[in-house]
This record gives C-alpha cells, sequence and structure tokens, in this order.
C-alpha cells in the first residue's frame, strides 16, 4: 500500500518556504506548519540536496516512494 502523501498535501505545509531550500530547510518549514507523520515521513525521505522549488520537491518526494 502506497502512503506517500500527494504533492497537494506536501505544498500545503511549505507555503512561505523561500526556495532554493536544501532538506533541513524542508523539514524545518513542515513541522512549523504542523505537517502530519506522513508527510514528515514523506519529506525525511528525500535526498540532503538543495531544491529550486516545490516541482523540484514533489518529484524528489515521488521519486524516493517509487
Amino acid at each position: 500500500m502506497n502512503n506517500t502523501p500527494n504533492p497537494i498535501q506536501i505544498q500545503k505545509f511549505l507555503g512561505g518556504l523561500d526556495y532554493p531550500a536544501d532538506r533541513k530547510a524542508i523539514l524545518s518549514k513542515a513541522k512549523e506548519s504542523g505537517a502530519d507523520d506522513n508527510v514528515l515521513r514523506a519529506l525525511e525521505s528525500l535526498p540532503d540536496k538543495t531544491y529550486d522549488g516545490p516541482t523540484a520537491v514533489s518529484a524528489a518526494v515521488s521519486d524516493a516512494s517509487s
């Protein structure tokens, strides 16, 4: 069963995040915004690199879950 959150669920918790952003900043913003465990697990699986925007984050979450 695939419990990966969809891009809309993820971006809801990343609103206002300044890009480019690294994995640590993305996780920090999601926690600050009250992201649920499912979203946090998905973001924790991201490769530790810098992301240039929401689309890059969504693509990386999708890649990490497949």
